[in-house]
């Protein structure tokens, strides 16, 4: 009953409290980003969502103007310390994840929750049916602003190991592991523990795809 009906309703509750809030943080950091470095306020990503339907995920802007999107070796998103990419204010939104604010409204939504596994990126998405069973359990709920995995790695974990993770909250969820996921995020962002992750060589997508098509190739000769 509460994964079906009450974590939605809980959710509209959450995200229209958190409304007021979500607008005094736009009127005080749009000018702030937008003098920074001269650009949109907002980044607009697609994310996947539940059953794999793709929406625009939204959030301050926390990087440079067509900075280049890179990953690292296990195909995750490169955040890294002292990342050139990312603008001064940028920092500070990240370190403190104001940026994640506007997802408040994805809540409203219907696109996200409060709690949930981390929406990915469509990069190399080819549609519901082609996924594995795993990757279909984990978009079974909708993608949170926080989760397992940030609420207790937060950046600290591979891919592989979030996706175990992922699929072990989807299994497990109920009211009390969400409420203690909410409490644990609170302690995770005040304390500011795994909030990078700099593996060896990042590339970008673009690197990424190219590499990807090319073992397709070496595969079929």
């Amino acid at each position: 009953m509460y994964k079906h009906f009450f974590k939605r309703l809980f959710d509209i509750i959450i995200s229209l409290i958190a409304l007021p809030f979500v607008l005094l943080a736009i009127i005080i950091l749009a000018p702030i980003i937008w003098l920074t470095d001269r650009g949109p306020v907002f980044y607009c990503a697609k994310r996947l969502g539940k059953k794999g339907k793709i929406f625009k995920m939204y959030k301050f802007r926390s990087m440079k103007v067509n900075s280049p999107n890179l990953v690292n070796a296990d195909g995750s998103t490169y955040n890294g310390d002292k990342d050139p990419r990312v603008t001064k204010i940028g920092r500070i939104m990240r370190k403190t994840s104001v940026d994640e604010l506007p997802q408040f409204l994805n809540i409203l939504f219907g696109h996200m929750s409060l709690i949930g596994p981390r929406a990915h990126l469509v990069t190399h998405y080819q549609g519901y049916d082609k996924l594995d069973d795993a990757h279909k359990k984990r978009i079974e709920v909708r993608p949170g602003i926080t989760g397992y995995n940030q609420a207790y790695f937060r950046n600290s974990v591979t891919a592989d190991k979030k996706l175990v993770n992922d699929v072990y909250y989807v299994e497990h969820l109920t009211f009390w592991m969400d409420v203690k996921v909410f409490f644990k995020t609170i302690g995770s962002v005040l304390k500011r523990k795994n909030i990078y992750v700099e593996q060896d060589g990042p590339v970008s997508v673009a690197e990424e795809n190219n590499a990807v098509e090319k073992n397709i190739e070496e595969k079929k000769d």
